[in-house]
């Protein structure tokens, strides 16, 4: 550049071009570091940007091949967004099945699930019943730990009794346990 009034204009703008890159993991289904917007929406993909509303931030859709660094990266991208109440939606796909979890800019999460492929899924969506955290696996989601996904927290199997003790309380004798010769 010769003309140095040019330079400082020439810079500003670069740095604007560059403030205009998606700051979104876009991963898709087919190869992890395949971009998202390479194929159409399906269902859970849909639905989850209706539950998210416009403008919101796209954290990626993974497969089960996914590297834990773009696990982290999606899952990262989640919990800030949700933390800053901004919209956001991510989704994991895996054999015979898809799930993802949306929030919007209220604070509201939702999660998706679609069962089998092709054209007709069976797509279950609806408010998250808990609050949103990174499982073990590396994946969101907003099914706490224990509850059986479809079945909620309103699950009472396995519940103990009013009045009953728990046998797996700290400190319960082992009632299955050889009695103790001395």
């Amino acid at each position: 550049m010769k003309n140095p009034v040019l330079a400082p204009v020439f810079l500003a703008l670069s740095c604007l071009a560059a403030c205009n890159k998606p700051a979104s993991p876009a991963v898709s289904a087919g190869t992890p570091a395949t971009p998202a917007a390479s194929k159409s929406p399906d269902a859970v993909q849909q639905k989850l940007m209706e539950y998210s509303g416009s403008g919101a931030t796209d954290c990626g859709r993974l497969n089960v091949q996914a590297s834990a660094d773009q696990s982290k990266t999606a899952a990262d991208c989640a919990m800030q967004a949700s933390q800053g109440k901004h919209a956001f939606y991510v989704a994991y796909d895996m054999p015979g099945m898809a799930v993802g979890v949306a929030g919007n800019s209220d604070g509201k999460l939702f999660t998706v699930q679609a069962q089998g492929s092709g054209s007709s899924p069976t797509l279950t969506a609806g408010d998250c019943p808990s609050q949103l955290r990174v499982a073990s696996s590396g994946r969101v989601t907003c099914i706490a730990p224990g509850d059986m996904g479809s079945m909620g927290p309103g699950h009472s199997a396995g519940t103990i009794p009013p009045g009953m003790a728990n046998p797996h309380a700290t400190g319960t004798a082992n009632p299955h346990a050889s009695p103790k010769t001395k």
